[in-house]
């Protein structure tokens, strides 16, 4: 959790110090319960790992289903109502900002919820749902409906999301006098 920690770090300029975001960073803590109670339901204890869920839910505001598997360096930033269904797969080094839900559309057995790439983005309040596929270095804007798969870096904005391939970032120099 420490490498998480130090990535958040990094990635969040209101970030002061490591301190402040081990103490005080509720997506940081979600994250550490997640890990608990996701080895809970690996190994079939599924009424514990359900609790230790909802317990976490009460103290952070963010709800992870004890299935979803989360990768690496996670950062939840402003978590309060971020919901992460049972067969989600979120990848490494993926920002989510408050009230995202990655969530089904349909009661069916096997993936019913997304499965977020690497490197991905995701603005306040977007709503990620069904078994679709949001691949590596994508981004998708704040209240966003996605329901269809997005490219690799592209974006995706609106409802329903409409797909925009990535500008490159145009760097300009000021002449200094």
């Amino acid at each position: 959790m420490f490498a998480t920690a130090k990535a958040i770090q990094r990635r969040d300029p209101a970030a002061h110090s490591l301190l402040e975001v081990l103490l005080t960073y509720s997506g940081l803590h979600a994250l550490t319960w997640h890990r608990f109670s996701h080895w809970l339901y690996c190994h079939r204890f599924y009424l514990i790992a359900s609790i230790s869920a909802h317990l976490a839910k009460k103290f952070t505001g963010i709800e992870i289903h004890p299935g979803a598997q989360i990768g690496h360096r996670l950062f939840i930033d402003h978590g309060t109502g971020v919901v992460i269904g049972e067969t989600a797969i979120v990848g490494d080094n993926v920002t989510i900002l408050h009230g995202v839900t990655l969530g089904s559309r349909h009661v069916t057995n096997g993936r019913r919820h997304p499965q977020i790439g690497n490197n991905v983005l995701i603005g306040a309040h977007a709503q990620i749902l069904g078994p679709i596929t949001i691949h590596d270095n994508a981004k998708i804007g704040a209240g966003a409906v996605v329901l269809n798969d997005v490219a690799a870096g592209h974006t995706a904005v609106g409802v329903p999301a409409q797909m925009q391939p990535q500008q490159p970032t145009k760097i300009v120099q000021l002449a200094h006098n």
